[in-house]
């Protein structure tokens, strides 16, 4: 039946984004996901066998996830249901999983879209697990979001876990073509302000279409932009990672990780990457703070001692000139000699403490300020090392029952090979005294 608003023309007038137009019409058009969509993709297969299992899509925005979603549904003959986690409860689960069964009861079967499926809560995805095992619905979940940690164990034992990766220049290069035959215009851009438009998609297919519909609108007849027009036309910077979720981790992981791998270069790169994407400073001076006392300790006792005073210094100067503080930090940090010897000593002394319970200290190292004290031998046998020879006793300071203990072991490099000296030579003057 028409619809009063197809009668007047109104449906075949209404202006559609190109990202929609665009739209693939067949698996094998989805671009940017071979490993998944050619000849030997997990995708092909499914389509060829016309069976399909639920399905859980992972990968960064713009990657065609929908797209593949609403493509299954109609290879496999299934009714094609979409629903958005952040506009949806309860409420509306009971009643699709409702007609999802009485479709079922019919013959027909349910392709469940759930987009941005990790904003449901634990309770809320559990409510998907009976109709998933019976089969009322085949749920097809897309999120953005690393599934092993924001979706149930239940729910992801039910499904499998598809990867979606970020397009690369030639898949977006791709999209740019298709959009330029469907327009049947070609892109009013030279070729390296082409080049600037595949590094503001960023990877996005989505984004790079909404860019190419902004070039289109804003070019006069016969006028093609260089970088500097397009940068000023669609006012777009390096997309921005959401600090609250995968992007953020990764690259204060990459961040943290270029600095213990002392590789100046790539840490530079990080710190830059994250400042431009508005991380909070102070966030990555402590992370920087981190880096000094877990990565590289007593190797180089001034790195703490530089990473607080960047801390220091972007506090007073502010952005952008205390940034550069922040870098220099990075830079001593990996450029430094790394040792995690006091890290994993502390580790130790946390685990024999909590294990040994509430063991008493040897008496002849407690004080004894009362005749009580000093009758129970608090204090008696003290020798004082700073009346001994070489300043250095000897004596055991650790509880009788526990013996004494050895948790930090320097190693060879920077400060802590002095370090590692001084603790050798200690331990042979234990040995020539008899000490324990």
């Amino acid at each position: 039946m028409t619809s009063l608003f197809e009668a007047a023309g109104v449906e075949e007038g209404a202006p559609r984004p190109l990202a929609d137009r665009l739209r693939p019409r067949h698996i094998a058009d989805v671009v940017g996901q071979d490993h998944l969509v050619g000849p030997d993709g997990v995708l092909s297969r499914m389509v060829e066998a016309r069976s399909l299992g639920s399905l859980i899509l992972w990968g960064p925005p713009g990657t065609g996830k929908t797209t593949v979603a609403r493509l299954l549904s109609q290879v496999t003959d299934l009714h094609f249901e979409q629903i958005s986690a952040i506009f949806s409860g309860v409420a509306d689960l009971k009643k699709l999983f409702e007609q999802a069964r009485h479709r079922r009861s019919m013959g027909q079967g349910t392709l469940l879209f759930v987009d941005e499926i990790h904003r449901f809560n634990r309770a809320q995805q559990d409510s998907f697990l009976p109709v998933m095992e019976d089969g009322t619905v085949v749920l097809v979940g897309a999120t953005t979001e690393n599934p092993s940690f924001e979706l149930n164990a239940a729910l992801l034992s039910r499904a499998r876990v598809l990867v979606f990766r970020a397009l690369d220049d030639a898949a977006i290069g791709k999209l740019l073509s298709r959009a330029e035959a469907l327009e049947g215009r070609p892109l009013p851009l030279d070729p390296d302000a082409r080049e600037a438009l595949l590094r503001m998609a960023d990877g996005d297919g989505r984004a790079a279409l909404t860019l190419i519909e902004e070039v289109w609108r804003a070019a006069r007849e016969g006028e093609v932009f260089a970088p500097a027009q397009l940068q000023e036309i669609v006012q777009r910077r390096a997309p921005i990672y959401d600090k609250s979720e995968d992007g953020h981790y990764n690259l204060i992981s990459a961040l943290h990780k270029s600095v213990r791998g002392s590789d100046p270069d790539a840490a530079l790169y990080y710190l830059a990457r994250m400042l431009d994407a508005g991380e909070s400073p102070l966030f990555l001076a402590r992370r920087l703070v981190r880096m000094a006392v877990e990565d590289i300790g007593l190797a180089d006792p001034q790195a703490l001692v530089v990473a607080n005073a960047a801390k220091e210094a972007y506090d007073f100067l502010g952005s952008p000139e205390g940034e550069l503080a922040l870098a220099e930090a990075a830079v001593y940090l990996a450029t430094a000699p790394k040792s995690n010897a006091l890290y994993k000593a502390w580790a130790q002394a946390q685990k024999a403490a909590k294990e040994g319970g509430s063991l008493m200290p040897p008496k002849h190292i407690l004080n004894a300020p009362t005749k009580l004290m000093k009758g129970e031998g608090y204090g008696k046998g003290y020798r004082y090392d700073h009346d001994e020879p070489d300043a250095f006793s000897g004596q055991n300071y650790f509880p009788e029952k526990l013996g004494r203990q050895s948790f930090y072991k320097p190693v060879e490099r920077g400060f802590e090979r002095e370090v590692r000296k001084r603790l050798d030579y200690w331990a042979r003057l234990r040995l020539e005294r008899g000490e324990p």
